[in-house]
């Protein structure tokens, strides 16, 4: 098939913007956990009572991996997950070389997967998914903003875990150094943010924003806020005349030109500009509150509330995602029943579980009756003891849900070129027809 003969460039392209939720390599200390070189372990496990999975991060998704293996242990004392540490690139290109060589038996029996990229490798290589609609798991105790990303054509094909829900964070001692509380900042306009964050940056010199030039994180942040999208729901590319694209491409534009927005030249910078308090805030994926963690000295003066939203558009709302994963059963898993069991009593179905993993790792799940636990309401004293796990579960609820598709990073991809050439004194209009174009001709090829 032609369009798989392409996979791998397509792929090497979509692997330069998944940045967000991106994986090291470094090795788990535990005995359970092997490295993504180990290649006598890294494939589906024969035993009975063995599961084997493939994921990035040891102090995230391994370690939730390993907890959820303790707690299904209590039922099932001889059960055992062989976690294999792998990227998150890795297992994309893993994935694309399996299926397009037609070797599905190199994969694992469970694979964590970027939400963004779920729809396009599902339908890419829909042989080498398990299809998880009647596996027992109730979907319908997920977000369902977050669980639309791993369906296609109305069937299941991921479990989903962390959360990707969009924050706006803010430097709170910043903002009462120009006359403003968090409150000034709950549920407003991105014109009302504008203004404020005009006034801030003349009274104490500090942008509101930063992010990385070209990078379309923002502007997919403020497009799906609004219920748009780059597709129509028939996935056709819907950039041209689409006003919701317009008006969010005008508000990235204003945020620059009005010095409310910094933009950086590469992901350390972006980083530093908010540990280093050279910006009053941040507007991304949940996720980022680890990295404002590490700055120990700002603790109590950071707080967290929703992003603003676009005025006068039909289904704008004050809430968004950025990143996020969720985990794959693959069609080569040699106990399906055994996998979805383990699932359904862990990710799917124990409180107990979240709540052991939150305080450690801040691996906030979208698993909503975790988001009734006391341990997700506990007072965060980094934040000004704000009930951040709590009110973020709230905003994954009311997060709208997009239509991806297959070219969805490519439209990401034209949309950051786009953005470029808008800053660099581009006319948006003519900018989004040739984005449009661009996505065009890569799905006709």
């Amino acid at each position: 098939m032609k369009k798989k003969a392409l996979a791998l460039l397509m792929t090497a392209a979509m692997l330069l913007s998944l940045t967000a939720c991106g994986g090291g390599n470094s090795k788990s200390g535990d005995s359970g956990t092997t490295d993504s070189g180990d290649t006598t372990s890294a494939t589906a496990s024969s035993g009975d009572n063995e599961l084997t999975v493939w994921c990035w991060d040891p102090a995230f998704n391994l370690y939730a991996m390993e907890e959820a293996e303790k707690i299904y242990q209590r039922e099932n004392p001889d059960f055992k997950l062989n976690i294999v540490e792998t990227p998150w690139d890795d297992i994309q290109i893993k994935l694309t070389t399996a299926a397009t060589a037609n070797d599905l038996e190199s994969l694992p029996d469970i694979f964590l997967m970027q939400d963004n990229a779920y729809q396009k490798n599902v339908m890419m290589y829909p042989e080498a998914f398990d299809d998880l609609t009647n596996s027992g798991i109730n979907f319908g105790e997920f977000a369902e903003a977050k669980t639309a990303y791993s369906v296609v054509d109305g069937k299941n094909y991921g479990v989903p875990f962390d959360n990707g829900a969009a924050i706006a964070a803010y430097r709170t001692d910043i903002l009462a150094e120009a006359g403003y509380t968090l409150e000034d900042f709950k549920d407003i306009t991105w014109e009302q943010y504008i203004e404020q964050g005009k006034d801030i940056l003349e009274k104490t010199g500090k942008p509101l924003l930063s992010c990385i030039a070209g990078e379309p994180d923002v502007l997919s942040i403020i497009l799906q806020s609004a219920s748009g999208s780059f597709f129509d729901d028939n996935e056709n590319v819907d950039m041209v005349g689409n006003d919701k694209i317009v008006k969010t491409f005008e508000v990235y534009k204003e945020l620059v030109e009005s010095g409310v927005l910094v933009e950086v030249n590469s992901w350390d910078e972006y980083i530093s500009t908010i540990v280093d308090e050279t910006v009053a805030g941040t507007i991304n994926g949940c996720w980022i509150l680890a990295t404002i963690q590490t700055a120990e000295d700002q603790s109590g003066n950071w707080g967290v509330v929703n992003i603003p939203k676009i005025n006068n558009v039909d289904g704008a709302t004050n809430y968004s995602n950025n990143g996020g994963s969720s985990w794959a059963i693959t069609s080569n898993c040699k106990n399906k029943e055994l996998a979805y069991d383990f699932m359904n009593s862990t990710f799917g179905g124990s409180v107990e579980f979240y709540e052991t993993i939150l305080p450690t790792s801040g691996a906030l799940g979208t698993w909503l009756p975790a988001g009734e636990s006391e341990v997700y309401a506990e007072p965060q004293p980094f934040f000004a003891d704000q009930e951040i796990y709590a009110l973020i579960t709230d905003f994954a609820t009311k997060t709208p849900s997009i239509t991806t598709g297959i070219y969805f990073y490519e439209a990401r991809l034209a949309s950051g070129t786009a953005l470029q050439r808008i800053i660099s004194g581009g006319d948006i209009h003519e900018e989004i027809q040739s984005a449009q174009e661009t996505v065009e001709f890569q799905m006709s090829e």
